[in-house]
């Protein structure tokens, strides 16, 4: 019968008789593969060849810059557009879209929450209701703790650093020191590394001639030079903040996990302190804190059995807390 699909085509040929619907379609298929041939795009879309051609020229109208490669067994890819076009997402997608900006805004993961609020100020209200119903249930059903010290740094300034790391660009850095001392240096920047409070930037100090640790929140001016930079054996960027916030607390606790080094990152992410592989199943992690009482109580958080714990003081209050949980329970048990 005119206008159904044959059996011989895929069942979600029907309803793509209408250009919108069929763009989106056709967008869908786009986003989802490196390379399409027309062919391939027709037989999927239920069309003829010529009309994949239309729809891909209405797509370029629109903003986006899909790419095609010449001859009969080229085809099409979705490329980087001169433009921000309508995004589609379906509704899981828009769900963790939202719930990501929500978490970024609350945990101050860019600094500034303005970009993220503004963004999700947005997104809600084109959410489809059932989605912002789900939106809504889990706002209520999480609860977040304080946070812990950290100032803000701006969005702008994690771009120009995020930016001049991508493209490997030397930088000229207005940066203030723990001292309150404002200095100007040129740096080759090589990576930025997130922990629990802060943005740090690792890059090669030109001057000095040495790789460093920059706290993103104290650089007052980032000016990029435009100067390309060709960076040889860059450190491990995670491991040498990991150096640097251990190496100032008065009080440190190394022990050895039953886990392999991978293992042993996500229980200790590398921001938070060191690792030391001694096996395949095994990791030696090293963490500093302000007492031996904090020290214990995040080695008993990792919920892993622990060997090789030093120092002997620090095993002495973990003893005295394993202790009393014991003798807790021994209580309960006699009533």
């Amino acid at each position: 019968m005119a206008g159904e699909c044959s059996d011989s085509r895929p069942v979600y040929c029907r309803g793509v008789s209408s250009t919108p619907v069929r763009l989106l379609r056709l967008l869908s298929l786009l986003s989802t593969r490196p390379a399409w041939t027309n062919r391939e795009l027709a037989g999927r879309m239920g069309v003829d060849d010529r009309t994949v051609r239309r729809d891909v020229a209405r797509l370029r109208d629109l903003g986006y810059g899909i790419e095609s490669d010449p001859g009969p067994w080229g085809g099409y890819r979705l490329g980087q557009g001169a433009a921000v076009p309508p995004l589609s997402l379906d509704d899981d997608e828009a769900l963790a879209v939202a719930v990501s900006l929500r978490e970024a805004a609350q945990r101050g993961v860019l600094g500034s929450d303005q970009a993220a609020l503004s963004a999700l100020g947005k997104l809600q209200r084109m959410l489809p209701r059932r989605v912002a119903d789900r939106l809504s249930a889990f706002a209520e059903s999480v609860v977040h703790t304080a946070q812990g010290p950290g100032d803000p740094v701006s969005f702008e300034v994690l771009l120009k650093l995020a930016d001049a790391c991508r493209h490997g660009h030397r930088l000229r850095l207005e940066y203030r020191d723990s001292a309150g001392r404002l200095t100007e240096r040129a740096v080759d920047p090589h990576r930025l590394v997130r922990t629990r409070h802060r943005w740090y930037l690792v890059a090669l100090d030109v001057e000095r001639g040495q790789w460093r640790t920059f706290r993103a929140d104290r650089a007052v001016d980032v000016r990029p030079t435009g100067q390309p930079v060709r960076i040889e054996s860059p450190p491990d960027a995670a491991r040498l903040v990991a150096d640097m916030l251990t190496s100032d607390y008065p009080f440190y606790a190394t022990a050895v996990l039953p886990v392999p080094i991978e293992e042993a990152q996500c229980l200790v992410p590398p921001g938070s302190g060191t690792h030391e592989s001694v096996g395949p199943d095994g990791t030696r992690v090293t963490l500093g804190g302000s007492s031996l009482d904090e020290l214990a109580t995040r080695l008993i958080a990792l919920a892993v059995p622990l060997s090789a714990v030093e120092p002997s003081e620090l095993r002495a209050v973990l003893r005295g807390r394993l202790q009393s949980q014991l003798d807790a329970l021994h209580d309960q048990d006699r009533f």
